[in-house]
């Protein structure tokens, strides 16, 4: 192959974000906007991150992408919207006379490679830091800068949520084109210091029902769903009171009820989803035996859909707990291996 003297490529990383309020039901599954907003904590990327390079050629003859050493279908749905909505962008920033875009790679195919440092499709997020980072790749190629968390929510709901570190919500909005469904960062990731996150990757595996397919199931057949759409304004101003003030305990209790409240409305899915197994409810005890023993709620569960469970707690109590964790799960029956992960 010729040498292509104008091809460009970027490389960028993205987070996984953990929701400790939930997103779960569309009002409109095209544009991917929620029945609810939702809040989460941006992990640290040295744990667990996405990095995804996109290359620009005139030599390339079509668009393509590969996961995780594997290529994947370029025609994906997603993955098109994607595409189409960050090259729009593009256009109508050059027609304006946008210095900064870059006019020269509009024409050419691109070339994806994303690789995930951790389970992909376990309920840990993996869609919403790949996302997040496909779209921020894009951006940097074509020298986009701005708001862009409503381009990656077209892609996976949650990835515009990870377009941001630290402490961030999804803002449902109102309008029914999407364009105020949009991330905002509540706190940076230093408003809380002593905060950690322990990830407890109970089974890696692809799990059996995706997240969008659960979600549809629950839309239709879940009373409970529009039940908690109810309930959650109310949650999310107290957590996000929880936040600014550095309450655990009232972020702790928030976030294990709202991921009660979520794995109740799978259940309340006709036919039921069941994301948690055995080992994530022996998690869940032992969080409980834990706090009660102290009569304070010092750490803290939530499962996305999935049975891998995140554990919030406060740096002081991480070397006691990863001890009993250990007790509960002897390390020869479980792994060798626990790995820790701070916000």
């Amino acid at each position: 192959m010729a040498e292509d003297r104008n091809a460009l490529r970027v490389t960028c990383t993205a987070p996984v974000n953990i929701a400790v309020v939930k997103y779960w039901g569309k009002r409109n599954a095209d544009l991917i906007l929620p029945i609810n907003s939702s809040l989460s904590v941006t992990l640290h990327q040295n744990q667990l991150k996405s990095t995804t390079s996109v290359t620009a050629s005139q030599y390339f003859k079509q668009d393509r992408i590969w996961i995780n050493g594997k290529e994947e279908n370029i025609k994906n749905p997603r993955l098109q919207i994607c595409l189409r909505e960050v090259r729009r962008l593009a256009r109508k920033r050059r027609n304006s006379g946008d210095e900064n875009s870059n006019t020269l790679i509009l024409n050419h195919k691109v070339h994806i490679y994303s690789v995930n440092n951790f389970p992909t499709a376990a309920g840990l997020a993996s869609s919403a830091a790949g996302y997040a980072c496909l779209v921020y790749a894009l951006a940097k190629l074509y020298g986009l800068e701005g708001e862009l968390s409503e381009i990656a929510r077209q892609g996976s709901g949650s990835a515009c949520r990870s377009m941001y570190g630290g402490f961030v919500q999804w803002i449902m909005g109102v309008k029914e084109d999407g364009s105020d469904s949009i991330a905002q960062q509540i706190e940076p990731e230093t408003h809380w210091p002593e905060l950690r996150i322990l990830v407890f990757v109970v089974n890696a595996e692809q799990k059996p029902i995706s997240s969008t397919a659960g979600m549809q199931a629950s839309v239709k057949t879940s009373p409970l769903l529009k039940h908690r759409a109810e309930i959650v304004p109310n949650r999310m101003m107290e957590m996000i009171t929880a936040i600014k003030q550095r309450d655990f305990e009232s972020f702790g209790q928030l976030t294990m009820k709202d991921s009660n409240q979520f794995h109740a409305t799978c259940l309340d899915t006709f036919p039921p989803i069941f994301y948690l197994n055995e080992i994530s409810k022996c998690i869940i005890n032992l969080v409980h035996s834990y706090n009660n023993h102290f009569e304070k709620t010092l750490v803290a569960y939530t499962f996305d859909a999935g049975p891998n469970a995140v554990i919030y707690t406060l740096e002081q109590h991480v070397n006691e707990f990863v001890e009993v964790v250990k007790h509960s799960f002897p390390p020869e029956e479980n792994g060798e291996q626990l790995d820790q992960g701070h916000s």
